[in-house]
């Protein structure tokens, strides 16, 4: 039996089916770890990509997911006005066991738990976005109105200005 703390591509996989969305999940024999190497592995914009960050409410200590744009940085304080508390960038292992997932292969849903999610309103500009499948090698492309619903996320201004 698979680990819950393991969880990979076929979750992914089995989760979008689920959903009712027929995205198809892409695995590149290059790495997609950073929205870098994914935009250049995919051929699109750096922009497009969507990074899964998972913060920690300073308080509440409860997993708080920010999907930002590949070319954005996440301003912290303007993630905490909207989920109304603090937050600090998660270690490693409370994102393996809140998410499942390892770092780098961090898709925006199917988690082990649910939790707060914050939407970069930047990626709302596009045709479409990419984002991790529950792999490092591994990459789905979605609407971005899929990306809104499936994660169940909020959008709005969390990228630093410029």
């Amino acid at each position: 039996m698979q680990d819950k703390r393991n969880l990979g591509i076929d979750d992914v996989r089995a989760f979008l089916r689920q959903s009712g969305l027929d995205s198809q999940i892409v695995e590149l024999t290059d790495s997609a770890r950073t929205a870098q190497l994914a935009a250049e592995a995919i051929g699109t914009s750096v922009a497009q990509i969507v990074k899964s960050l998972i913060f920690k409410g300073s308080q509440s200590g409860a997993p708080v997911l920010v999907l930002a744009s590949g070319a954005n940085r996440v301003d912290e304080r303007k993630v905490a006005q909207v989920i109304g508390e603090p937050v600090k960038k998660a270690d490693a292992e409370f994102v393996r066991d809140r998410t499942g997932f390892a770092i780098g292969g961090v898709p925006p849903f199917a988690h082990l738990e649910p939790m707060r999610t914050v939407i970069d309103e930047d990626l709302l500009t596009f045709a479409d976005v990419w984002s991790a499948a529950g792999h490092p090698h591994a990459v789905v492309r979605l609407l971005p109105g899929e990306l809104v619903s499936i994660s169940k996320g909020q959008s709005a201004d969390i990228k630093v200005s410029s």
